[in-house]
C-alpha cells in the first residue's frame, strides 16, 4: 500500500542519516552561517593600488566572500545589512608583541605577587577583550605566564569568549638570571634544557618560542650584554624549526642578535642598541623585527605612572629612549622586515590613542610612508605569521576581521584614531553609532 511505501522510505532515509559520517550529520544539523553585507564604505588598497569606493563587501560566516563597488556585487536575499557610507575599511590591526598577563615592576605588580592561576586567567581574558573592542584583532603573545596563555587561546577559539586571534608563545625561555628570571628559582642552562623546555612549550600549544637573549628595561645589567650561549639558541630554533614553529628573540644586544641570527632565530624584539649593519644583516636573513617604540617613548610615561614603576625602571626607560629611536630609524633606512608590536596591551592610552595606533603613528613619523606604517600592522603581519592566506587585506577568502574609520589612513595614518566599528570573524563586535548591531560585545 502507499502507506506502508512511505514508511519503508522514511525507515530508509532515518537509517541513512544514522549511517553518515558525523562530519556529514553536523553540517545537515548546523545552521546556515550568517550573511552579512557591508555597504557605502571604501575599502583601503594596502598594495599602493587604488582603493575600492563605495564598496559592496559580503561576508559569509567567517570570511569575506565578495568585494566590489556597489552595482558589480550582488547582495544576498536576506543579508544583514551594515551601512558605513563614507567609511574607510580596513584589515583589524595586529600586534605581534603584547603580554595578557603583564606584570611589570611597581605597586601594580607588587600587588599581583600571589595572584592564583584563576585570577590570573580572568586578567588575561579581559585585557584580551578590550583589546578586540580598540581595534586589535589579531596578536602574538611573546612570552607569558604560567601556561594560561593556551587555555585562553582555546576558549576564543571555541567561541566561549570574545577576543583577538592568539598567536602564542607561552613561557619565554630565559638563561638562569637572564631577563625576566628569578634568580636560582627559575632559568635554564645549556642545550639539553633549553631543548626540553622548547618542547615543553610546543607540547603545550605554543606557535612561537620566546628566548630572552639580553637583559632589558625591567631586569638589571648591562641590556647591551649577551646572555644565551649560540649552543642553547640553536638548541631552541633546531627543536623549533622541527615542528614549523618559529623562534622570537628579546634583545637589546647587537652582539647577541648577531649570535641568534646564525642560530636561525627568526624575530627580534625591541632592539634597543642594534645598529644600522646589524639589521642590514637581519635583512639579508630574512628576519623581521618588532620595535616596541612605545615603551621607551615620552607616551607610555601615563602608563609608568599609572602602575607605579620605582625610579630604576623609569631611569633605564630614560637611558634607552634615545638609542631605541635611532634603532627603529636604522631599521627603515635598511628596509628591514617590520611587524608592528607594542609591548603595551594593544587598547593602552598612549598620547590620546592607544597603544597599536600610537606604536603605528611613530614607525610614519620615524620615517615610513603611511602605506608602510600600516602594512607593519597588516600585509606583513600576516606574512610574519604565515597567516597571509588568511588575514592582512580585505579580500575574498580572508576572515573578515576589519576595522572602520573616518578618513582614508594611507593618506594620514592618524586616521586609526576614529577607529568605530570593529568586526572579527563576521561578528560585529563594536559599532559606536548603532551598538544594536553588534552581535558579539566584548564589554558585557
Amino acid at each position: 500500500s502507499r502507506r506502508a511505501l512511505l514508511l519503508a522510505a522514511s525507515v530508509a532515509l532515518a537509517a541513512l542519516a544514522v549511517a553518515a559520517p558525523p562530519a556529514a550529520r553536523a553540517a545537515a544539523e548546523s545552521p546556515a552561517p550568517a550573511v552579512r553585507v557591508i555597504t557605502g564604505a571604501n575599502v583601503v588598497n594596502l598594495d599602493g593600488g587604488a582603493h575600492v569606493r563605495d564598496a559592496v563587501v559580503v561576508i559569509t560566516g567567517e570570511r569575506i566572500t565578495a568585494v566590489g563597488p556597489a552595482g558589480t556585487v550582488a547582495i544576498p536575499a536576506g543579508a544583514q545589512r551594515i551601512e558605513l557610507p563614507g567609511k574607510w575599511l580596513m584589515p583589524g590591526l595586529m600586534n605581534m608583541h603584547t603580554h595578557f598577563g603583564l606584570r611589570l615592576p611597581g605597586a601594580t605588580g607588587a600587588a599581583l605577587a600571589n595572584e592564583t592561576d584563576g585570577a590570573l586567567a580572568l586578567r588575561m581574558l579581559d585585557n584580551a577583550k578590550l583589546s578586540l573592542w580598540s581595534g586589535t584583532t589579531t596578536v602574538r603573545t611573546p612570552g607569558e605566564q604560567r601556561d594560561a596563555i593556551f587555555a585562553l587561546k582555546f576558549s576564543i577559539d571555541r567561541g566561549e569568549h570574545p577576543g583577538p586571534r592568539i598567536f602564542p608563545a607561552g613561557r619565554a625561555i630565559v638563561p638562569t638570571g637572564g631577563h625576566s628570571s628569578e634568580p636560582m628559582v627559575d632559568g635554564i642552562d645549556g642545550a639539553d634544557e633549553a631543548r626540553h623546555e622548547a618542547r615543553r612549550q610546543i607540547l603545550l600549544g605554543a606557535k612561537w618560542i620566546k628566548i630572552m637573549i639580553s637583559r632589558g628595561i625591567a631586569s638589571t645589567g648591562d641590556i647591551a650584554a649577551s646572555d644565551m650561549t649560540l649552543e642553547e639558541m640553536r638548541a631552541v630554533t633546531d627543536v623549533a624549526h622541527r615542528q614549523g614553529v618559529k623562534v622570537a628573540a628579546h634583545t637589546g644586544s647587537p652582539q647577541a642578535t648577531l649570535e641568534a641570527l646564525e642560530a636561525g632565530v627568526d624575530s627580534f624584539e625591541h632592539g634597543y642598541f642594534l645598529t644600522e649593519d646589524v639589521f642590514r644583516k637581519m635583512k639579508d636573513k630574512g628576519a623581521w623585527y618588532v620595535p616596541t617604540i612605545v615603551v621607551s617613548q615620552a607616551g607610555a610615561q601615563e602608563f609608568f605612572r599609572k602602575i607605579g614603576s620605582p625610579p630604576f625602571y623609569l631611569a633605564r626607560v630614560q637611558m634607552v629612549g634615545k638609542s631605541h629611536w635611532s634603532a627603529l630609524q636604522a631599521a627603515i633606512r635598511t628596509g628591514v622586515n617590520v611587524a608592528m608590536g607594542s609591548d603595551q596591551f594593544p587598547y593602552e592610552p598612549n598620547e590620546g590613542t592607544v597603544a597599536s595606533v600610537r606604536e603605528i603613528e611613530l614607525y610614519h613619523e620615524a620615517g615610513m610612508t603611511p602605506l608602510q606604517a600600516l602594512r607593519t600592522a597588516t600585509v606583513n603581519t600576516a606574512r610574519m605569521l604565515g597567516a597571509d592566506k588568511d588575514l592582512g587585506t580585505v579580500a575574498p577568502g580572508k576572515y573578515a576581521d576589519l576595522i572602520a574609520l573616518d578618513a582614508d589612513p594611507t593618506r594620514d595614518v592618524r586616521a586609526l584614531r576614529t577607529i568605530s566599528v570593529v568586526i572579527k570573524g563576521g561578528e560585529i563586535v563594536r559599532h559606536d553609532a548603532d551598538p544594536s548591531l553588534v552581535t558579539l560585545d566584548p564589554l558585557k
